[in-house]
């Protein structure tokens, strides 16, 4: 009878070894093993997993691999959001970030604030769920609140570890939300393009599509065959463990096992995050891989909460993007787009130039201003560049290479798409259609209208939506509840069972909350967020239509430019005309009142300063909103409670001038009714 408790023993033994082996080769870059002497341990551990099956772990070195294809991903919802960042692109907008955080945190003038400055991985935003140190799921960032499920793919990652290293005598994390980037290096992503030419496959664009378009395969092992990578670069939620710092969190990410760029610094000031910036922009060709910017973040974790967020980017944090590369070509046609909100956009036709890798034949001019500022005609040689290293721009004119043949530019007076006439505004750089059926504004209307985010109509995507357009089935996005089983029908490739899955989800949509039809309507700036924002405050589309610009910019979070736009929307006749088109088919305009929690806090105003722990700022406000009570900006001798965190600034000496009352966090907690 063989002894399996010291067959446990040995496999637990060469599960070890080879957890310390890939953590030397794929995290510290550092191999002490020879490539055949790790094969033979993979084979005895293997041999013995295959003999002795009941002791095979989801966390051993052989489960890698081995999970079948999928029909599709799953949605994730992630812990806590995975915020995107705002962007700097030159000295003036990072010294400016600074200067905000500085003014949020209520530091003196000549005192400086910590930062990491880390490199920008231009990779796939992953989350990486570890329970007990063992990882259960990962998912992509998607829209921030939730991804698709792509844990079978991530585990044949070998640089992300199936279970985490112990960190000394000290206990894993309960939960821990790890954040980082998946990434391809040069040599790797060339052999992956070189592989497709040889079976006549189409290449991919950059490293970029190449490393999400990997991780995003239903079958884990086509991703298991190119050798993706990672770096992480902070965590979301953690139960079980505390950080004071993000540099704190970077060295425990690395001491449990996980791969963390080298590329960093604690800097001083935003001085020093400068230099580093500048210093990796000339450096970032030396890379093996492609990186986009630098990363500057508070480091202290307190004062992260203290500033909190602005809809999706955290104030906290910014990312300074490199100069991105430039070409040189020739104009040979200046034509105009029009956008899903009527946007008239002059586009360049350019000959084909290569720019980051990217072979580039158009590039935006944003709007007519900017034609005329940078003096740009059709025949012009131009220098372009991708900006952001995404989005193709014409930089300048070499005005000394003009023939004297090249023709100014005018912007249309009628769409180009419609015949409608156009309008600009006083105030706004940007030319728009007037026409609300201008089938290239309608048709991009209606798929955002139908998108997963927003109504969420499957089975409605770009072809039907240009068929339906073309066939005047649709008009404007209120007409999708007006389609009929009979109409679809008579459309090509239209089957029976199509046209009624259509039907049915079409009738389903009906019933969404009303801050996903809010986001569906297109109304400019108002994005996912804004829209949920903006449900906190109105019950119903008709009491949000009647919101003035000065009520709507008292809402936290929205601005005069937000304000403005959702007055202007629904200013228009063609607005009333579809919303009362949505009313008469039924599609949910409201949302049921949530009850009113005990109003203890009715006429009590109150004022925060300092870093929380347990809350962040904007939830301590929305915890004294909800019971009734006033959280304003300044301390007078009304101000009834000064709710002191750490680090508290000036408004702390006001109170203590003014004998307000002051209470900390637990004082605060205790008079709300929350537990500490």
């Amino acid at each position: 009878m063989p002894n399996l408790p010291e067959i446990k023993k040995e496999i637990d033994k060469f599960r070890q070894e080879i957890d310390y082996h890939n953590y030397k080769y794929y995290v510290e870059d550092n191999p002490v093993l020879s490539d055949a002497e790790y094969d033979r341990l993979m084979r005895r551990l293997s041999a013995l997993e295959e003999e002795y099956p009941q002791f095979i772990t989801p966390d051993s070195p052989t489960q890698r691999v081995g999970a079948k294809p999928a029909k599709e991903f799953a949605s994730v919802r992630h812990l806590t959001p995975m915020l995107s960042l705002a962007n700097a692109f030159d000295n003036e907008e990072l010294l400016a970030f600074d200067k905000r955080v500085k003014k949020i945190l209520e530091l003196v003038e000549n005192k400086d604030c910590e930062y990491v400055a880390e490199l920008k991985i231009d990779g796939l935003a992953v989350n990486l769920n570890y329970t007990r140190g063992v990882l259960t799921q990962a998912s992509t960032r998607g829209d921030g609140l939730e991804g698709e499920d792509i844990t079978n793919n991530v585990r044949t990652i070998k640089s992300i570890p199936l279970k985490l290293r112990k960190p000394g005598q000290e206990d894993l994390p309960q939960v821990i939300e790890i954040r980082g980037e998946v990434y391809l290096d040069h040599k790797e992503f060339a052999r992956i393009n070189e592989e497709r030419e040889k079976q006549d496959g189409p290449v991919f664009a950059n490293p970029r599509n190449a490393a999400a378009g990997s991780v995003r395969q239903l079958d884990p092992a086509v991703t298991a065959s190119r050798k993706l990578n990672i770096f992480v670069y902070g965590v979301g939620a953690v139960t079980g463990k505390k950080f004071e710092t993000h540099w704190e969190t970077l060295q425990y990410l690395k001491s449990v096992g996980i791969k963390v760029n080298e590329v960093k610094k604690l800097c001083r000031n935003i001085g020093e995050a400068i230099a580093f910036c500048h210093e990796w922009d000339k450096q970032k060709k030396k890379l093996p891989y492609e990186a986009d910017g630098i990363v500057v973040k508070v480091n202290e974790i307190v004062r992260q909460n203290m500033l909190g967020q602005v809809s999706r980017s955290p104030r906290w944090a910014i990312a300074y993007k490199f100069a991105p590369e430039q070409a040189v070509t020739r104009i040979t046609d200046i034509i105009v787009g029009v956008g899903r909100t009527g946007a008239l956009t002059p586009v360049a036709v350019m000959e084909p130039v290569e720019v980051s890798g990217v072979t580039v034949t158009h590039a935006t001019l944003h709007n007519e201003d900017e034609v005329r500022r940078k003096d740009v005609r059709v025949g012009d040689t131009v220098v372009v560049q991708r900006a952001g290293e995404v989005i193709p721009e014409v930089v300048r004119v070499l005005t000394e290479k003009r023939t004297g043949r090249e023709k100014e530019f005018i912007m249309p007076k009628k769409c180009p798409v419609c015949g409608s006439d156009v309008f600009r505004a006083e105030d706004e750089a940007v030319a728009r259609c007037t026409g609300i059926a201008c089938p290239a504004q309608v048709k991009e209307r209606i798929i955002h209208f139908a998108s997963r985010n927003a109504m969420d109509i499957e089975g409605l995507g770009q072809a039907w939506v240009d068929i339906m357009v073309d066939k005047k089935l649709l008009a404007d996005p209120a007409d999708i509840y007006y389609l009929e089983k009979d109409k679809l029908l008579d459309l090509e490739r239209m089957g029976e069972k199509s046209a009624a899955n259509l039907i049915a989800a079409i009738s389903e949509s009906k019933s969404r909350n009303l801050s996903r039809l809010i986001y569906a309507l297109g109304i400019r700036h108002v994005g996912e967020h804004i829209a949920e924002v903006l449900t906190e405050h109105f019950l119903s589309l008709e009491e949000l239509s009647k919101a003035g610009q000065e009520e709507l910019e008292k809402i936290q979070e929205i601005g005069p430019a937000i304000a403005a736009s959702i007055v202007i929307f629904f200013k228009q006749d063609e607005t009333k005309t579809v919303l009362s088109k949505l009313n008469r088919s039924g599609v949910k305009l409201k949302q049921e009142r949530k009850p009113k929690g005990k109003q203890t806090l009715a006429g009590k105003t109150f004022v925060l300063t300092g870093g929380l722990e347990s809350v962040t700022r904007d939830e301590a406000s929305r915890m004294i909103k909800d019971r009734g009570g006033r959280v304003t900006a300044s301390v007078t001798k009304k101000t009834d409670f000064v709710v002191v965190g750490t680090d508290p600034g000036s408004k702390y000496d006001q109170a203590k001038k003014l004998n307000v009352k002051t209470l900390n966090e637990t004082e605060f907690k205790k008079l709300i009714g929350e537990k500490s």
